[in-house]
C-alpha cells in the first residue's frame, strides 16, 4: 500500500505556513500571490491550525468582520489533523472523508515537512487504477506494439 512519503516524493515538501498572528488580509494576499487555497498555521515550529479559502468566508465575510483587524488565529480552523510520512494513504482517504478535509499537514519529529491534500491522494489513486487497468489490458490482449 502506498505512503504519504510516496506522494511526497513526487510532488515535493515546500509547505505555504502563515503565523497566527498575521492579519486575514496579509494572509488572504499571500495565497493570492501563490495561487493557493490554504496556509498551515504556525506557532513558532508547531502547526496550530489550517487557514483556508472556506475559513475566510464563513467566519470573516459571511460575519462581516474586518479582514484587516481579524487575525489568522482567531478564524483558523482548529485543531489539525496531521499524519506521518509512513501513514497509509487507505488512512489519509479515510480522514478526508469522514472529518471532510482537504489538507493535512504532515509531521514527523514535531517538525512539518509536508503537506498532503485530497487531490493529492484522488490523484495517486487514478494513476493506480490506469496502471492496474493496462496491466489488465495487456494480459487480456498481449503486450503493445508499436
Amino acid at each position: 500500500m502506498a505512503k504519504v512519503r510516496d506522494i511526497l516524493d513526487h510532488k515535493g515538501r515546500e509547505v505555504a505556513c502563515v503565523e497566527r498572528e498575521r492579519s486575514v488580509i496579509e494572509a488572504a494576499r499571500d495565497m493570492n500571490r501563490r495561487r493557493i487555497g490554504s496556509l498551515v498555521v504556525m506557532d513558532g515550529q508547531r502547526v496550530v491550525g489550517m487557514f483556508t479559502e472556506r475559513d475566510i468566508l464563513v467566519r470573516v465575510v459571511a460575519e462581516a468582520r474586518d479582514p484587516n483587524q481579524v487575525t489568522v488565529g482567531q478564524v483558523m480552523t482548529e485543531p489539525v489533523i496531521c499524519v506521518g510520512l509512513e501513514t497509509d494513504l487507505d488512512e489519509c482517504k479515510r480522514l478526508v472523508t469522514k472529518r471532510r478535509i482537504r489538507h493535512i499537514p504532515v509531521v514527523e519529529g514535531g517538525t512539518l515537512v509536508g503537506l498532503l491534500t485530497s487531490g493529492d491522494i484522488m490523484a495517486r489513486e487514478s494513476m493506480e487504477h490506469e496502471v492496474t487497468i493496462e496491466s489488465l489490458r495487456e494480459y487480456i490482449a498481449g503486450p503493445a506494439t508499436h
